[in-house]
């Protein structure tokens, strides 16, 4: 039975719990309010020092942090990660591709209009937040143009890693509808076997 902590809001934790449903897994949710600095008790820093959510406790008693090593860890051996050595590293590379171009502005600026309601002292930082996630979702535009998936033609984890936030990218001011293809290719996610919402 594998442990999962997380709050189910968050994108980077539903992600987990979107692929765990879709393999089926056995595991325990357990909530945890980072608004309520419960990442920061003596007990959760001894699971994970970096004071962050998701965390993923396996079986055998061992801790994993950080949302797309957790997608891969449990993905591997099954068809959500592909065996090829060139599709394996292409699914790496959207996965980096989400943490480093991707995240820290869709996401972000969704954290600061769903979570802190936008309060007028981060407006500048939200606007600055807004062309580098349009870029990002350029980028992915492009690529989705001409296929339903980001690898191989078929559903693999770096949809879920991209999906967590891209679906609701519009909860932090951005605005989908220029981006046909990634419309598409969020109800292709919606599609498949065992898909739960976020929330």
């Amino acid at each position: 039975m594998y442990t999962i902590y997380g709050d189910i809001n968050s994108g980077n934790c539903y992600k987990i719990k979107l692929l765990a449903e879709q393999l089926a897994l056995q595991y325990t949710w357990v909530g945890i309010d980072t608004l309520k600095k419960e990442t920061q008790s003596e007990s959760f820093l001894n699971k994970n020092p970096n004071g962050k959510i998701p965390l993923l406790e396996t079986p055998d008693g061992n801790f994993l942090p950080e949302s797309n090593a957790i997608l891969h860890y449990l993905a591997e051996g099954t068809a959500f990660l592909p065996k090829g050595r060139f599709e394996h590293a292409q699914v790496l590379q959207w996965l980096f591709f989400e943490q480093y171009s991707h995240e820290p502005y869709i996401a972000t600026a969704r954290y600061i209009v769903r979570y802190l309601r936008r309060p007028p002292e981060l407006e500048a930082n939200l606007q600055a937040k807004m062309a580098p996630g349009y870029k990002a979702l350029q980028v992915m535009e492009s690529h989705l143009n001409n296929q339903p998936f980001f690898v191989g033609g078929r559903y693999t984890i770096a949809d879920v890693g991209l999906f967590a936030y891209t679906h609701v990218a519009e909860e932090g001011g951005f605005e989908l509808t220029n981006f046909p293809a990634i419309r598409q290719w969020v109800e292709n996610v919606r599609t498949q076997p065992n898909f739960v919402e976020i929330g």
